[in-house]
């Protein structure tokens, strides 16, 4: 008698169990549900909940059921270049936003394609910077280079300029914008520039490196600095 009211004491909490993870499992799919009218009287309104429609009063049919949201660790902070909603022109032509590079560390520098000082001088840097990146790293590393002459450089232009500087590989970009997005995104990065001339501008001299989720991680500021920290920094965001 002991041995079985053990086994009936073991299978009664079976049930209880089972009966739980119905539940929890019937709950589950109801917060993934989504019912709709079948009548669609009110447009492509949806609900979680199976319930009669308000206005025909007919059963809400199954249209979709949605797996549950998951917060990701990768989400936008509120320090992310990605919450710029500007509208860019890649060299290719392509329209973007700042989000569609997510995904990859950043490396990004401002510059004019008809600069003769300064901006020379920061795309050698920029290829400086790439020539010490092991080559398994820079499936995970896209170099961004932004023009504050959107006027003049077109995405044309632009890509004259990277093939005539050998950075036409996939992991070079070159970014039009309109006049106030540029001026946006150089207010992020702290850049300032001023035009000087119809073809000519003083700027800043800063190249940023960012991670993945558009979080500003350093700044290299000058020409032909020692860039040390900013390979340090490229090497363990793409490791």
């Amino acid at each position: 008698m002991k041995y079985i009211k053990t086994i009936m004491t073991v299978m009664m909490l079976l049930i209880v169990v089972t009966s739980c993870d119905s539940n929890k499992s019937k709950n589950s799919q109801q917060e993934i549900a989504v019912y709709q009218c079948p009548m669609q009287c009110e447009g492509d309104k949806t609900y979680s909940e199976n319930i009669s429609c308000p206005i025909c009063k007919m059963d809400l049919e199954l249209v979709e059921e949605q797996s549950p949201k998951v917060t990701s660790d990768t989400e936008i902070s509120d320090e992310s270049i990605f919450n710029l909603t500007s509208q860019w022109h890649t060299e290719e032509g392509e329209e973007i936003q700042l989000e569609d590079l997510k995904g990859k560390t950043l490396v990004m520098v401002m510059i004019y394609t008809s600069c003769k000082a300064a901006c020379p001088r920061l795309v050698a840097d920029m290829r400086n910077i790439e020539a010490k990146i092991p080559k398994e790293n820079l499936k995970n590393l896209q170099f961004v280079l932004v023009s504050i002459d959107p006027t003049v450089d077109t995405p044309e232009r632009l890509k004259d300029f990277a093939i005539e500087n050998v950075m036409d590989d996939e992991h070079w970009t070159f970014l039009q914008g309109t006049e106030s997005g540029v001026r946006e995104f150089a207010n992020v990065l702290s850049v300032k520039y001023k035009e000087i001339s119809p073809i000519d501008f003083s700027h800043s001299n800063i190249i940023s490196v960012f991670n993945a989720e558009g979080e500003l991680m350093h700044q290299q500021e000058g020409l032909g600095v020692d860039n040390k920290e900013t390979i340090e920094t490229i090497l363990q965001l793409t490791n």
